[in-house]
């Protein structure tokens, strides 16, 4: 029995003592007015009464009541039932509230009422509030109570309110059994109270449902699963009781567990900062405060009246594990709205009645009970019963439980069972002899139901009512209705006016009465509940939620038969039978390579692979079980080594948890199994089996110490008989056999109270006894397993083990075989060795002592015994550590581990070894490929193998740790000179045995090596490694470098003896040009100091600025050095000669620039001649012997012309379009005097002139000669300057001399130029620029736009009719920063256009960022492509491609208009040159070819001059100034292009990655010195003319790519069919860029695939090791992501039949046909057949290349009409500037383009056909041509004769722009009129035509114009 309630306190207003406006709530009084001994009166009752705070208030407000909670200090909770009203505010409330009024008036301002819409003061009322404090839960009969007294005052009735409060404290009733009881307290009422049947199932009424309705399904779980995982709720309402329903609802759904932290479902406001505590709480405020709620970011706040739950975004709730989350979710929409089911049924049943509330909330709770049943099925068999007297201790196998239930990766459990709800369900709920409930019943008994019902929602419905009915019946055990009998006041009381306030009572009256109950009861005799008490049925063991395969590793009988037949073999001492064994499994047993030999080669790697399932581990560990004898089985060395190996094999993949119990399983064994080292001196497997975390864990220690507590208590209560073998810890008990623990411990606990004191403190001590052995027994283990065998590794095994850190063991990845059998030795100095076994020893004791004073003090171990144990663990340390000394002693005469052997890798011919293989370990890095990540497929990292350093190349060869992978070789490797980084590391991962630090190079090639150097690599050879690196990274000059060192031996300073030769040699020349060029240097003058590259003596010091070697520029030079060849010395003749055969002058006569002899014999009519000026390098010796000038200029006006310009490089001619004759110049940056100093010197020059101005003249006088020797001709086509830029029409007339900048005033079509984010993001300048005179930028300007008229209203641009082009005959584009405040000038016809370019150093941070991004060094803080592309786009690498491209399309766009273009940046070598090598490339397609290419890269990167040695660091002397990767800058850009067109290049993307790799792998000569100067100067430049030998090493890349391209296709383009002069305009938007691969891929079976005679396969094994022939070889092939090279192993279509074709003729006895001729041959046949066949389709895949007439973006890209629009806004898809006719073009571009794709051969659909003369491309003949006029196709073909079948060429209709009358040129037909000469203008170039006669012309004419308007 208790009392219905404790106290009775009367609450009213008082003011508040420091005078504020608020007053505060006075006790008036209490009864009793003495505490009760079990229940001391709860402080604060005042603050709860109003939670708003004390106020008075205006009006009479109805009176109100909730029910508010108070914990006390006992956990206890005590519930104040508050009714409050208000009366009229008395005369000295008054004069206290008034002393304040100003404040008042202020807040009710505030509060929206005025101080003149008050009621005189005297109608004031202030609050009283009633209040009924008691610990028990009824809050409808608080409700009447109060309600009675609040009546009995206001309506006067005639009882005493003494009696009535008197009464209602002497109240007593049951507080469980479901028994009713009728109180009364003496005013004529009646009231029925009911009691619960149990008091252990909370009580929860409506508050459940009410909370569902309120915030919802989603919600309410996330509540739920909220306060499991211990968060912060916080409920937000206007109304208090709907918050004390919602906390009390949110509790009722945690049952079982109990809410453990601050619960307060009303807050009063002055305790606001309550919500500011660590700790979780569920707290419920009034929604008037939510403002202050709002700075709370760690607080879940639920709005009760809103109906929304928000989460911070700091806080992450974790859902419940599926399936449960979403069964849960359907169970309980079904129960809120059990209509969902039938609302689709076409005849719906008859309406069933809908559940009532208190119902609908038993069946809410009855789905929770369901899913705490499900997730705690089978916890009692993971308790652990620690002591069963004087109390029982209960423990829970945390992981026990995860790892059976299948749940470890849950993160909501996990949190769960960390809790501290958890904690205290195991407290109360473990209890194994207890009364039970309907949880207990659920959780024994229903699980297999509820399993069954789980697809069945009618049954799961169905049995959620039957628990509902339960919940309801503990509730409301007597359902008929209860008769109360309460009065209430009349309606609107509290408005009539009440003529006394409330009264003060008699406290003597009411204590009298509350004495004379007292008396009673103690007269009575007590009641005691007799509670039903029973042993806790544990149900069924546990089962996974979700029951997973286990995938590779199946738990299959076959694995576990290997595991028992290779135990057998190792006892039994059958290792020759064991050798014999063949199995199914062990035609993997290659891994036994990788495991050394011994016993059972054959069978051990099997076993291993089996040891990845969890049964085969467990089968491993009762395996050995049997073979221990008395705690002891004495092994020999190798059954010991074997036994140790399976066991590190066993324990790699346990967790810190072990969760299957397999390390627990094991520590006994490893205390057991041992070897005999010496008479007397014995070794244990637990000293090789330290290297796993989970013995550093002391979760996993606590959990082994129950587990054996609880065995040994079990033992101490059996009978003998009953007695059997102690279970193993982690194992399921065998219940059926023997009782468990729990019900051993549930009889004792039944029979403890019948027991005699005596008989109890024995059993008592006996227990106590237990459990100090076995914590002194666990302190020598944990001493085993945690003291290293070589004490000069505890510093190490400390970070290990993690005893200062538990963290930092966490990646271990493969356990030691046998630290005994260490027989190296570490230098550890006597006198430092005691203190690191002294600070190992005090961290293990320390871990120890931890450990026990856990475990005893839960345990209840008297202190005494406490102490005891801290005196016994240093010493039981001690003793272990002398035992292992002797130990370690012994094993270091035994023979030290057989380790794999080292592979040796394959080396190029002349590639010598420098250092011999260090075994390392290739530890993985940030990539996820090599560790089966991201692509799947097997672990190769971690590799053990040897690091070989060669004169070429760092190589790493070894096998992956991994035995599931061991017979795969690894092999990483990267040029010496790419490496760009090297830094040491420390290793963190330990493998195999203990190691040393590390070291971490990284390669510009991509390649990352990040190694551990082995135990035995000392620190001398490691440190010898790194010397020897760095010495052949960088050696003293290029000479040293491998290219020149392979093959010949060469001693740095001392020149080869030469032949003697009568006639001057090549090389003899070389010298005497280079004497010649340093005396003519050395007679100029000394006038200003510029870059010079060092001299070969001086290339092995720092760079200094030596006068000496300074290029000077003087004002007059002799005339010997600058003469005509007329005045040449023979030997200089021949220097000539040498030089017209380099790559500049071939290209030269190509483009019809001219040779040297015509350049000086014939007449100046053509505008540009080859000068011999620079023949000695005197005038530039960055540029090449011969250059193209104008023929105007003299050769001496230009060494004055060349002081205007960087390191003198001048502006040259390097290209002349074909079709536009205009012509591309290079040259350096400005000096800041030349052109630009015209532009801003306003005033005319003095009349001295000085030596600078005289070279300005000069310069001035160049670029007019460079303009004058341009043709000039009016286009009348109205193509413009940058017509395909804009794709509108020129304006009026401009001035043509002009200063354009690409700025922010663009007009529409720029402005919409799109372009990344970034400092260069797109081609702009200041707005200074812009804001000048002539202020039209360039883009705008050339597009038309600045004086174009209104467009049309349709967006069409103006009527072209008014307008003319007009364009800049020169373009000159420079840095912006080079040309600031530059003036127009309008006498000048040339432009410059200023643009932003990035520097050397930006790139180099660029590809920093991008290395790290494609090859990191560590796993990324984010996993997923999402941290890839992040760290991508940081680089800005793509960004600095769009820029490239960007640039070079608007040259090549200028130059197709007709425009010559200066490119003038920076120095000069490099961004200028990337951009004329690009721009060459899109308009040229001779350069898209190999030999074309090739020519390119020699023109403009070697010869002139790009500075290779120094951007690649190539000798010491660049060493700080680092890898810059301008070329490889360059072929990224040509990677772009070779992308978005396939078909117009002859090389492949092979091709480009072979360059990236070798033009800084220093195996060729060709990329490794700055300028032709340099070879010259070392004799480089000829030699290979005539010197070379036989078999001799490729010295040049060019050459070796010849050979190699007549062996193999590797480097051809299967796609490639060009199109005449298409000129390429790519798409350069970092939309349509791609990441290249040679970033990114990597091929681990053979290294890099660059060097192509190592790519013959990995390295074979040795020969001993290789496997017996005898086995049946499989033909299958597995292709490996990151391992295999995929176009090795699967090569294409057409690839492979070369080769089967190779192979088939071999085989016949034929010499192969080279694949060239084959593949000619083929393609020829193949287009033959097309014609032949004209309905037939390709019978190969040739038709891509052969019948494919178009090669534009549109094809290949699909991103909008065909190509760009080419405005200066290039990379917008659809320009809206487009003109009509452009559009026009796209669509019937796009009409050929889809006919094309259906027609798949060319039939002969001849609508019109004759001969005619066709005009060939540029320096080319007139040649008659058969013409075929195909309407149906849209085609106009020609043929070599009338009969051929095989189309030459074809004109596209839809490409043409006009058909016009033409005019005869050189080389047209004699006889024939002029008016027999037509042009047809394409898209693309312009075609000349001549007919017989002008009849035919004109029938031809009219012919194709038909076509076209058809069309």
């Amino acid at each position: 029995m208790a009392r219905l309630a404790d106290y009775f306190v009367l609450v009213a207003f008082g003011p508040h003592p420091r005078g504020s406006g608020e007053g505060q709530g006075q006790i008036l009084q209490r009864f009793p007015e003495k505490d009760w001994e079990d229940n001391p009166f709860p402080q604060g009752i005042e603050l709860f009464c109003q939670p708003s705070g004390w106020q008075l208030c205006p009006k009479r407000s109805p009176p109100t009541f909730f029910v508010a909670v108070l914990t006390d200090i006992n956990s206890e909770r005590h519930y104040c039932a508050c009714l409050t009203f208000w009366e009229p505010v008395e005369p000295t409330q008054e004069a206290a509230c008034t002393e304040d009024a100003v404040e008042r008036e202020e807040a009710l301002e505030e509060g929206g009422l005025s101080p003149t819409a008050l009621a005189p003061a005297g109608q004031l009322f202030a609050p009283k509030t009633l209040v009924l404090v008691s610990r028990l839960d009824h809050a409808e009969v608080f409700r009447n109570s109060l309600g009675l007294i609040y009546t009995v005052h206001v309506e006067g009735l005639n009882v005493s309110l003494e009696s009535v409060i008197g009464n209602l404290l002497t109240c007593t009733i049951p507080l469980t059994g479901g028994s009713q009881r009728t109180i009364s307290l003496g005013a004529g009422d009646r009231q029925v109270i009911q009691t619960p049947l149990t008091d252990s199932l909370p009580v929860s009424c409506c508050s459940v449902a009410l909370l569902f309705r309120q915030l919802g399904i989603t919600n309410v779980l996330s509540l739920f699963c909220a306060t499991l995982t211990e968060h912060k709720i916080l409920f937000l309402s206007r109304s208090y009781q709907r918050l004390a329903d919602a906390c009390r609802g949110l509790l009722a759904l945690l049952f079982p567990l109990r809410y453990s932290f601050t619960y307060v479902p009303i807050l009063p406001s002055q305790l606001l900062e309550v919500l500011s505590t660590p700790t979780p709480f569920i707290i419920g405020v009034h929604a008037a405060f939510q403002a202050e709620t709002q700075e709370l970011l760690d607080v879940i706040v639920a709005d009760l009246d809103g109906g929304t739950v928000t989460v911070p975004e700091c806080v992450h709730i974790p859902p419940l594990p599926e399936p449960l989350q979403s069964q849960t979710h359907s169970v309980l929409s079904t129960v809120l709205d059990p209509e969902l089911e039938l609302a689709d049924l076409a005849f719906p049943p008859p309406m069933t009645p809908t559940s009532s509330l208190k119902m609908q909330d038993k069946e809410l709770r009855a789905v929770f009970l369901r899913l705490f049943a499900q997730l705690l099925q089978g916890y009692r068999w993971c308790l652990h019963i620690v002591r069963i007297h004087p109390e029982p201790v209960i423990r829970f196998h945390k992981a026990a439980f995860l790892g059976q239930r299948g749940l470890l990766e849950d993160d909501f459990l996990m949190k769960v069972l960390e809790g501290m709800a958890f904690a205290g369900f195991v407290s109360e709920r473990g209890v194994p002899y207890r009364p039970t409930d309907l949880f207990d019943e659920l959780v024994a008994h229903e699980v297999a139901r509820m399993r069954a019902d789980e697809n069945q929602p009618q049954r799961v419905l169905r049995h959620v009512k039957e628990l509902a009915e339960q919940l309801y019946k503990n509730e409301n055990p007597y359902p008929a209705v209860a008769m109360h009998k309460v009065q209430r006041p009349a309606e609107a009381s509290h408005l009539r006016r009440v003529p006394r306030p409330f009264p003060r009572l008699d406290e003597g009256t009411v204590q009298w009465i509350v004495d004379q109950a007292m008396a009673k009861m103690q007269g009575a005799p007590p009641a005691v509940r007799a509670e039903r008490r029973t042993t806790v049925p544990a149900g069924p063991p546990m089962t996974a939620i979700l029951e997973r395969s286990s995938g590779l590793h199946a738990n299959s009988a076959r694995r576990l038969e290997v595991v028992r037949n290779c135990i057998s073999c190792v006892f039994e001492g059958k290792m020759l039978e064991a050798k014999k064994t063949r199995l199914a499994m062990s035609q993997l047993s290659l891994c036994a390579f990788i495991l050394g030999s011994g016993p059972c080669p054959q069978l051990l790697p099997a076993v291993l692979r089996a040891l990845k399932g969890r049964a085969a581990r467990r089968c491993l560990t009762q395996e050995l079980h049997l073979h221990v004898q008395q705690n002891r089985a004495v092994l020999d060395h190798q059954q010991f080594d074997f036994v140790v190996r399976m066991m590190n094999c066993c324990l790699q993949d346990c967790t810190s948890m072990d969760e299957h119990g397999i390390a627990a399983a094991l520590l006994p064994l490893v205390t057991a199994f041992c070897r005999k080292l010496s008479p007397g001196v014995t070794q244990f497997a637990y000293s090789c089996v330290q290297e796993h975390v989970v013995w550093s864990t002391p979760q996993f220690w606590e959990a082994m110490f129950y587990g054996d507590v609880q065995t040994h208590i079990r033992a101490l209560y059996l009978e003998p008989s009953e007695d059997q073998a102690p279970s193993q810890a982690g194992e399921t008990p065998a219940h059926e056999e023997s009782p468990s623990a729990l019900d051993v411990a549930s009889e004792q606990r039944r029979l403890w109270p019948t027991l005699s004191r005596a008989k109890q403190q024995e059993l008592v001590q006996k227990e106590e006894s237990t459990v100090f052995s076995q914590a002194i027994h666990y302190a020598s283990r944990m001493s085993y397993l945690l003291l290293p065998l070589d004490s000069s590794k505890s510093r190490l095994l400390r970070e290990r083990a993690g005893l200062g850190d538990p963290e930092s063991a966490a990646n271990s990845l493969v356990t030691s075989s046998m630290a005994g059998s260490v027989a190296e030795s570490y230098d550890t100095e006597s006198g430092f060795e005691d203190a690191e076994t002294s600070d190992v020893a005090g961290a293990v004791v320390r871990f120890i002592n931890r450990f026990v004073d856990k475990v005893c003090t839960e345990s209840g171990v008297t202190s005494d015994h406490l102490k005891g144990l801290h005196v016994m663990v240093p010493d039981i340390v001690q003793m272990h550590i002398e035992t292992l000394e002797a130990v370690h002693r012994e094993s270091r005469r035994l023979p030290p581990i057989q380790k794999p052997k080292l592979l040796r890798p394959h080396l190029l011919p002349g590639e010598e070894c420098v250092l011999d293989g260090l075994r390392v370990y290739l530890l993985p890095d940030g990539r996820e490929e090599g560790t089966g990540g991201g692509a799947g497929g097997p672990t190769l990292l971690p590799a053990e193998g040897a690091v070989f350093l060669t004169t070429y190349r760092v190589i790493f060869t070894g096998m992956p740790t991994d035995p599931l992978v061991g017979e795969q070789v690894v092999v990483r490797a990267f040029p010496v000179a790419a490496l760009t980084k090297e830094k040491r590391i420390s290793v963190q991962t330990h493998v195999d045995q203990f190691l040393q630090d590390g070291l971490q190079l990284r390669a510009c090639t991509f390649q990352l090596l990040k190694m551990a150097f082995d135990e035995e690599v000392g620190s001398e050879s490691a440190e010898l490694f790194r010397k020897q690196l760095h010495r052949l990274r960088y050696p003293p000059d290029v000479r040293g470098t491998f290219a020149f060192a392979s093959g010949t031996i060469h001693t740095p300073g001392r020149p080869g003896r030469a032949p003697k030769d009568k006639g001057p040699s090549l090389r003899a020349l070389s010298r005497n040009l280079v004497k010649n060029a340093k005396k003519t240097i050395g007679r100029q003058h000394i006038t200003r100091r510029k870059y010079t590259p060092p001299s070969w003596e001086q290339r092995g010091q720092p760079p200094a600025e030596d006068p000496e070697d300074e290029i000077s520029v003087s004002e007059e030079l002799e005339p010997s050095t600058l003469t005509p060849s007329t005045a040449l010395k023979p030997a200089d003749r021949l220097t000539l000669s040498s030089l017209v055969e380099r790559a500049c002058c071939r290209d030269y006569q190509r483009l019809g620039l001219g040779t040297l002899g015509s350049s000086l014999s014939r007449a100046k009519s053509e505008p540009f001649r080859v000068s011999p000026v620079n023949r000695m390098y005197a005038i530039c010796r960055s540029y090449p012997g011969l250059l193209i000038v104008p023929q105007s200029i003299q050769d001496n006006a230009l060494q004055r012309v060349s002081r205007c310009y960087r390191q003198n490089r001048f502006p040259v001619v390097c290209w002349r379009s074909g079709r536009s004759k205009a012509v591309l110049l290079r040259s350096g940056g400005l000096h800041g005097k030349g052109v630009v100093g015209l532009f801003k010197a306003q005033n005319a020059p003095s009349p001295g002139q000085s030596q600078t101005d005289s070279s300005s003249l000069e310069q001035e006088k160049y670029l007019q000669a460079v303009v004058s020797a341009m043709p000039r001709y009016a286009d009348a086509s109205g193509r413009n300057t940058l017509s395909s830029f804009s794709s509108a029409h020129l304006g009026s007339h401009v001035p043509r001399a002009r200063v354009s900048t690409l700025s922010n005033p663009m007009a529409a079509s720029v402005s919409r130029w799109t372009a990344p984010r970034g400092k260069w993001g797109s081609i702009r300048a200041s707005g200074r620029s812009g804001a000048s005179s002539m202020g039209v930028d360039v883009g705008s300007r050339l597009a038309g736009r600045d004086m174009l008229g209104a467009p049309q209203p349709n967006g069409a641009p103006p009527d072209p009719g008014f307008l003319r082009p007009h364009r800049a005959a020169l373009y000159i584009i420079g840095d912006k920063a080079q040309l600031k405040g530059v003036r127009p000038d309008p006498l000048q016809q040339w432009e410059l256009v200023p643009i932003e370019v990035f520097e050397v150093r930006q790139v180099k941070a660029s590809f920093k960022k991008l290395l790290k991004a494609c090859v990191p060094g560590c796993p990324a803080a984010e996993p997923g492509p999402a941290s890839y592309l992040r760290s991508l786009e940081d680089s800005e690498w793509l960004s600095q491609i769009h820029k490239l491209l960007q640039v070079s399309v608007l040259v090549v766009e200028l130059l197709d208009s007709g425009s010559s273009v200066l490119v003038s940046l920076e120095d000069g070598w490099d961004i200028t040159t990337q951009v004329v090598s690009l721009v060459q490339l899109l308009s040229d397609p001779f350069y898209r070819t190999m030999e074309g290419f090739r020519l390119l890269v020699e023109k403009e990167w070697l010869s002139f001059g790009h500075r290779f040695s120094h951007r690649g660091a190539h000798t010491l002397a660049g060493q700080s100034s680092g890898f810059a990767p301008i070329f490889l800058q360059f072929l990224d850009c040509v990677h772009q292009v070779h992308l978005q067109f396939p078909m117009e290049f002859e090389f492949s993307q092979f091709y480009l990655k072979f360059l990236s790799y070798h033009h800084v792998s220093r195996r060729f000569r060709t990329f490794l010195l700055d300028s032709d100067y340099e070879r010259i100067e070392l004799g480089l430049l000829y030699e290979e003319k005539g010197d070379r030998r036989g078999q001799q090493v490729c010295r040049s890349v060019w050459e070796y790519v010849e050979r190699l391209s007549k062996k193999t296709p590797v480097f051809y383009n299967y796609m490639y069919a060009p199109e005449d002069a298409e000129v390429l305009r790519p798409y350069s938007n970092v939309s349509n860029l791609k990441v290249w691969d040679f970033y990114t891929e990597e091929t681990l079976a053979e290294g890099p695939p660059y060097d192509w005679e190592l790519a013959r396969g990995p390295p074979e094994p040795p020969e001993e090791e290789r496997p017996d022939s005898s086995a049946p070889q499989s033909r299958r092939r597995v292709v490996w992501p990151c391992y295999d090279s995929r176009p090795r192993a699967q090569p294409d279509a057409i690839s492979r039949l070369l080769e089967e074709l190779q192979r088939l003729e071999t085989e016949l006895g034929r010499p192969p046909e080279r694949w060239k001729d084959t593949w000619d041959r083929v393609k020829a046949t193949q287009r033959l057949e097309g014609r032949t066949d004209r309905h037939g389709t390709p019978s190969s895949l040739l038709a891509s290349s052969a019948l494919h007439p178009r090669r534009s973006l549109g094809i290949y890209l699909r991103e909008g009409p065909v190509g760009s629009t080419l405005s200066l806004s290039l990379d917008s898809d659809q320009s809206g500037g487009s003109s009509a006719s452009s559009s026009r073009q796209a669509a019937r571009r796009s009409t050929s383009t889809l006919y094309s794709q259906f027609q798949t051969a060319e039939s002969e659909n001849r609508s019109y056909e004759g001969t005619l003369y066709k005009k060939g491309a540029f320096m080319k003949p007139w040649k008659a041509r058969w013409f075929v006029l195909d309407k149906t196709k849209h085609q106009l073909r020609y043929y070599d004769h009338r009969v051929d079948t095989e189309c030459k060429g074809v004109i596209d209709l839809a490409e043409v722009e006009s058909v016009t009358p033409g005019t005869p040129t050189m080389g047209a037909p004699k006889t024939v009129g002029e008016k027999a000469f037509f042009d047809v203008k394409t898209t693309r170039r312009v075609y000349n035509f001549c007919a017989q006669d002008a009849p035919s012309a004109q029938q031809w004419v009219d012919r194709i114009q038909g076509c076209l308007s058809d069309a």
